[in-house]
C-alpha cells in the first residue's frame, strides 16, 4: 500500500532500513540431479554435472525453456513472416520461465501467414516436456533436429540465464529485452582569437561598430565579448562546449558570416594547440553560391583555435555522487584496479504505477548507471514482484566512485570479494512526504585486481591533471554539466529501448543546485553533528579543568607532566592515540553499504508547504500570496545567517586590530605585552613555560573566578569594521 512517513516512529523507521537477504545465488545452488522436467513442488536440474557451471554467480538461478515457434498453455511466441520462401530461416529463441508454464506438454506449429485464423497449418510437433534434456554452459549446444515429418527443424532445451541464447531470446513475460548504452562525451574548446578585414554588413551604417563572435554546437550557443571600433578586433576568449562521439554536429561561428572548421584536433594534455586562419563565407543577402566563391578575391577571416579536449572528464552528474574520474582519451586511461558486478535479483511490494483494465498495474524495469555504462533491464509486465536476475560487470578505475540503479552504493564502503545481498528500501520524496514504493533486492561483489594500484589512488587527485592545471570557473562548471546531461538524455532516449529524459535526470541528479529549505536544515544539522565531537571533547576538558573526576583529572596531569618533560613524545602519542581509537572503532564498523536515511535527509518531519516549495517549477508557478509568504520566510533564515556572518567577521577584524591602531590604547598594551612576553620566553626555558601554562589551565576550581578571563575581556572590547556600516 501506499505509506507516508510523518515522525519518527520505530515501527515507520524500520520500513526503511536495508535488509539482509538470504538468496540462492548462483554459487550457492546445488549441483547433480536427474535430468528432465520435474513437475509440481520439484523442478529443472542438470544432470551429468556435479555442479553448476555459471558466470551468473550474483542472482538467482532461473531455469527457462527455450523454443523457436512455440504455443504453450497460456504462452504463444510467433517468428517474423518470411515472404515466398519455401525453405525459410528463422533462427529465433524463445525463452519461457519456469514459474509461469502452465502445461506438461510444448506444441510447435509452422503456418502459412495466409492461414493465420483458420484451424489449418502446415506442421505441428508436439513434446513431452518430461523428455526435454537440460544444458548448462559449458556444454556443447543442443545440435537442431528436423521435426513434423521434416516440415521444421528446431532444438528445444531447458536452461539458465548462464545460456548464449538467454540475451537475444524473445521473453514471453517481458515487453523488451535488456539494453546498454554508453555516451562518450569530449569538452570541444574554441580559442577565438581575432579577425582581419571584417566588413560591415551596412557600411552606410555610422558610429562604432561592436564585433562579437557567436559559436553553436547543436543546441549550445556561446558569445565572446563585443569588442568594436575596429575592422580587426582582438578577442582571445576560450568557448568551451560539450560534444559527444560520433560528433554529429557541426561547429558553427558568426562574426556577420559563417564558419565551416576542417578536420577536429584533440588534445591530450596542457600543452598549445597550433592556430588556424579560417576565412568567412557569406550568408544571407549577397552571399555568393556555387562556383561563384572561388571568383571571391577578397575575404574577411577569423583566428581560431579549436581542439577536442580529451585530458578532462566530462562532468554529467554531481561531483558528489560521480562514478567515473577518467579523462574522456583513451589513451590516458590507466589499467582498471577492479571489477564491480551487480546481481539485480527483483523487487517487492512496488506500487501501481498505472492503470489497466480498471485496476493498478507496474511494469517494471531497473536502470544502473556506473561511468560511461548505463544498462536497463528487461521490462517485466504486470508485476508488483518482478524477477529480473540479471548480472551485469563493470571495470572499476577508481573505488571512490558511486554505482547508481534507484539507490546510490559507494564503492569504497565495500568490502573486497564480498557478496552483499541485500534488500534496499526504494524511498522517494513526492510532494506529499516521503514514500516507500518497495523493495529493490541486490547482490553486489567488488573485486580488487591489484592492491598497489588501488592504494596508489589515495594519494592521486581526484579528476584529471587538466582539470587542476587549467580549471574551469563555476559558471563554466555548471553550464557544461547542464549541456553533458541534455545530451546524455537526448542520446538515451534514441536509444533502443529508449530511456526517458525524467530517467536520466534522476539518475544524474540534475535538480542537486535547486533551493531547498529541507536540505538547507539537513547540511545544517550534519554541520552540528561534526561539531559535536570537538564541543564533547571541549566540554570533557572543562570538567577536568573544574575537577569533575579528580582521578581523571589526575591522570591527565600526569600525561601532561609527562609530555611536558618529553615533548619529543607529543606527536607520536596523538598518533599512537587515534591508531587505538580506529582500532576500538572497527568492532562498531557498518556491515552494509550506506543507503537513504530519512532521518539525515531531513525527510520525515519536513513541512508540508516546504515540500511543495522544493517541487515548485522554476521560475515559480505559485499565487502571488504563496510566494510572498515563502519570500518573507526566506528573508528571516537569510537574516539569521546573516547575523551569523557578520558575527564572524566581527571576530576576524578585532583580531587584525590588534596590530591596526584601531584602538591606539589597546594596540599600545598589546606590543607592550609582545615585548615583555618575547624577553620572557627568550630567558624561560620552554618547558617551564609549558609546565606552568598547564598548570594554570589544570588549576582547582577554588584558585578560579566566575568572570570572563583578561584575555577574552580584552579581546571583546577590540574595535570592528560593523561601526562603518550602513
Amino acid at each position: 500500500m501506499l505509506h507516508q512517513q510523518t515522525s519518527h516512529g520505530a515501527p515507520q523507521e524500520e520500513e526503511f532500513k536495508l535488509k539482509d537477504t538470504n538468496p540462492q545465488l548462483g554459487e550457492r545452488w546445488p549441483g547433480g540431479g536427474a535430468s528432465g522436467w520435474m513437475g509440481g513442488a520439484g523442478g529443472w536440474f542438470a544432470g551429468g554435472s556435479d555442479k553448476l557451471t555459471s558466470t551468473y554467480d550474483l542472482v538467482e538461478q532461473t531455469y527457462y525453456l527455450y523454443v523457436r515457434v512455440v504455443k504453450l498453455g497460456n504462452y504463444r511466441g510467433t517468428t517474423r513472416h518470411l515472404e515466398k520462401k519455401v525453405n525459410p530461416e528463422w533462427n529465433q529463441v524463445f525463452a519461457f520461465s519456469k514459474d509461469r508454464i502452465q502445461s506438461s506438454t510444448l506444441e510447435v506449429f509452422v503456418k502459412d501467414r495466409e492461414m493465420v485464423g483458420r484451424d489449418d497449418f502446415l506442421g505441428r510437433v508436439a513434446f513431452d516436456l518430461n523428455e526435454v534434456p537440460t544444458r548448462v554452459p559449458p556444454d556443447s549446444p543442443l545440435a537442431p533436429q528436423w521435426e513434423a515429418a521434416g516440415e521444421v527443424m528446431l532444438a528445444v532445451w531447458v536452461g539458465t540465464q548462464a545460456d548464449e541464447a538467454f540475451p537475444e531470446a524473445w521473453h514471453a513475460d517481458t515487453a523488451a529485452v535488456q539494453g546498454e548504452g554508453v555516451v562518450n562525451l569530449w569538452y570541444l574548446r574554441v580559442n577565438v582569437i581575432e579577425a582581419q578585414d571584417v566588413e560591415p554588413a551596412d557600411r552606410r551604417r555610422r558610429g562604432v561598430a561592436e564585433l562579437f563572435v557567436k559559436a553553436q554546437v547543436g543546441n549550445q550557443v556561446l558569445k565572446t565579448r563585443a569588442c568594436g571600433g575596429a575592422t580587426a578586433p582582438l578577442w582571445n576568449e576560450d568557448l568551451v562546449f560539450v560534444a559527444a562521439e560520433p560528433f554529429e554536429e557541426q561547429l558553427v561561428l558568426t562574426v556577420e558570416d559563417r564558419v565551416h572548421t576542417g578536420k577536429d584536433e584533440r588534445r591530450l594534455d596542457h600543452r598549445p594547440v597550433a592556430s588556424q586562419w579560417f576565412n568567412l563565407e557569406k550568408f544571407g543577402f549577397g552571399a555568393l553560391e556555387g562556383d561563384r566563391r572561388k571568383e571571391l578575391k577578397f575575404a574577411s577571416r577569423v583566428h581560431l583555435r579549436v581542439c577536442l579536449e580529451g585530458a578532462y572528464h566530462v562532468l554529467d552528474e554531481s561531483t558528489m555522487y560521480i562514478s567515473d574520474q577518467r579523462p574522456t582519451a583513451r589513451q590516458l586511461w590507466k589499467p582498471p584496479v577492479g571489477v564491480l558486478e551487480v546481481g539485480i535479483l527483483g523487487a517487492q511490494g512496488l506500487l501501481p504505477m498505472k492503470a489497466r483494465d480498471g485496476r493498478g498495474a507496474a511494469d517494471a524495469y531497473c536502470v544502473a548507471k556506473y561511468g560511461q555504462k548505463w544498462v536497463r533491464t528487461r521490462t517485466v509486465i504486470d508485476s508488483f514482484s518482478p524477477r529480473w536476475n540479471e548480472q551485469y560487470t563493470w571495470e572499476v578505475y577508481d573505488p571512490c566512485t558511486v554505482l547508481t540503479l534507484g539507490v546510490r552504493i559507494r564503492l569504497s564502503t565495500l568490502e573486497t570479494d564480498r557478496i552483499y545481498t541485500h534488500s534496499y528500501p526504494l524511498v522517494v520524496l513526492q510532494p506529499s512526504g516521503v514514500k516507500k514504493m518497495g523493495e529493490l533486492q541486490l547482490a553486489v561483489r567488488f573485486t580488487c585486481l591489484s592492491v598497489v594500484n588501488m592504494v596508489h589512488l589515495y594519494g592521486r587527485p581526484p579528476l584529471p591533471k587538466m582539470h587542476y592545471v587549467h580549471p574551469f570557473t563555476v559558471n563554466q562548471v555548471d553550464s557544461l554539466r547542464h549541456q553533458a546531461m541534455s545530451i546524455v538524455a537526448a542520446r538515451l532516449g534514441r536509444a533502443e529501448p529508449p530511456l526517458r529524459k525524467e530517467v536520466v535526470e534522476y539518475m544524474l541528479d540534475a535538480d542537486s543546485h535547486m533551493w531547498s529549505m529541507r536540505r538547507s536544515k539537513a547540511n545544517f544539522f550534519r554541520i552540528m553533528s561534526l561539531l559535536s565531537g570537538a564541543v564533547t571533547m571541549t566540554r570533557w576538558f572543562a570538567d577536568v579543568c573544574h575537577w569533575k573526576n579528580p582521578i581523571t583529572t589526575t591522570l591527565v596531569h600526569a600525561l601532561f607532566l609527562i609530555l611536558v618533560w618529553y615533548p619529543e613524545l607529543v606527536l607520536p602519542t596523538v598518533f599512537l592515540y587515534m591508531f587505538l581509537i580506529g582500532l576500538w572503532n572497527y568492532r562498531f564498523r557498518p556491515r552494509h553499504p550506506p543507503h537513504m536515511d530519512t532521518r539525515l535527509s531531513w525527510a520525515d518531519v519536513v513541512h508540508p508547504d516546504e515540500l511543495d516549495e522544493e517541487f515548485d517549477t522554476f521560475p515559480t508557478s505559485q499565487p502571488q500570496d504563496v510566494v510572498r509568504m515563502r519570500y518573507d520566510r526566506l528573508r528571516s533564515v537569510a537574516g539569521r545567517i546573516q547575523t551569523v556572518v557578520g558575527d564572524m567577521a566581527t571576530q576576524g577584524e578585532r583580531l587584525q586590530s590588534l596590530l591596526g591602531w584601531r584602538d591606539p590604547r589597546a594596540t599600545s598594551l598589546f606590543i607592550v605585552f609582545c615585548l615583555c612576553a618575547a624577553v620572557t620566553l627568550y630567558v624561560t626555558p620552554f618547558r617551564v613555560v609549558a609546565l606552568a601554562a598547564g598548570l594554570y589551565h589544570l588549576r582547582h576550581p577554588r584558585f578560579r573566578s566566575k568572570l570572563p578571563s583578561v584575555p577574552s575581556n580584552f579581546f571583546k572590547r577590540l574595535p570592528s569594521r560593523i561601526d562603518s556600516m550602513l
